[in-house]
């Protein structure tokens, strides 16, 4: 995948099906990779005045609880596009009237924020099921101020990696999607218009007691969104197959117990002043001059 072409195997279809089937809940490695994301934050100085969170229900709801705790002066904008997902949020993220919490916070809305107003955007473990990643960092880029900044995680290609090599062992279509590198994350945010991107990257080793445990994990993370996946409708004889196979090449400690290798990429960058080609005749949108304008000046 080039950093400016949609992820080549990734079924748009399929991602939108578990968009409006996923459970409306925080899996457990979402939670703690937000938790991890959090500690980063002690790097970053600004004090956000209008924050976003990007699916906040699938990304972590302890994580929107610790960040209101830190924000609570802030306004915070809760976007979910999915209407399941954005009514489930709302229902466990608002505050009810009568709760005293109400009195301290600022008001949480459950929309997007106007273009240009947010000084910070978190978005946990989302980007790598987007079927239009450029789209959607491009849409991050708008809705934060100049200056504002992008804090968010995603799952990087070793993800599952011993799942892929058993499936091409068995000769079976592919377990999932190619999962996009950290550099082409960076380039891509150049490309959309962010500045000092900042990527890492770590790997988290999960262990499962039995192949049921993990499978029932991976239900909860996600699906296969290869367009060569299999088509239709596994049976019981597959699947005591396949959990045979895992108990057989999964297995790497004296324990028994199964492990499964998760590559979590983490990214943080500013949203850059607008930069201007000028030429014999340009043009300039209102929100950029603004910028531009509003935009520290050298001393002469």
């Amino acid at each position: 995948m080039t950093s400016t072409q949609r992820p080549p195997t990734l079924d748009p279809t399929a991602v939108s099906r578990w968009d409006h089937s996923a459970p409306l809940a925080s899996p457990w490695l979402h939670e703690e990779v937000a938790r991890r994301m959090l500690d980063r934050l002690q790097w970053i100085k600004l004090l956000p005045r209008t924050w976003v969170h990007w699916g906040a229900l699938r990304g972590g709801l302890q994580a929107q609880a610790t960040l209101a705790g830190l924000y609570p002066k802030s306004r915070c904008f809760v976007v979910e596009t999915i209407d399941g997902r954005a009514q489930a949020a709302i229902k466990k993220i608002a505050i009810p009237w009568w709760n005293p919490r109400r009195w301290t916070r600022a008001a949480m809305r459950f929309e997007a924020p106007p273009a240009g107003t947010a000084d910070m955007l978190w978005a946990n473990m989302a980007l790598h099921e987007s079927a239009d990643p450029q789209a959607l960092l491009a849409r991050w880029h708008q809705m934060l101020k100049v200056d504002g900044f992008l804090m968010f995680s995603c799952l990087g290609p070793d993800t599952a990696r011993e799942l892929r090599e058993l499936y091409a062992q068995l000769g079976w279509t592919p377990a999932g999607h190619e999962l996009t590198d950290m550099h082409d994350w960076g380039d891509m945010l150049v490309q959309t218009g962010f500045a000092e991107p900042v990527m890492d990257m770590e790997r988290i080793t999960l262990t499962y007691a039995t192949p049921m445990r993990l499978l029932e994990d991976l239900r909860e993370l996600g699906r296969n969104f290869h367009p060569a996946r299999f088509p239709a409708l596994r049976g019981r004889a597959w699947k005591a197959q396949l959990e045979n196979a895992l108990s057989r090449h999964l297995v790497k400690g004296d324990d028994g117990r199964l492990s499964l290798t998760f590559e979590i990429i983490y990214g943080h960058a500013l949203k850059a002043q607008p930069r201007i080609k000028v030429s014999a005749l340009s043009a300039v949108s209102v929100a950029d001059m603004r910028s531009m304008l509003q935009g520290p000046r050298s001393g002469g």
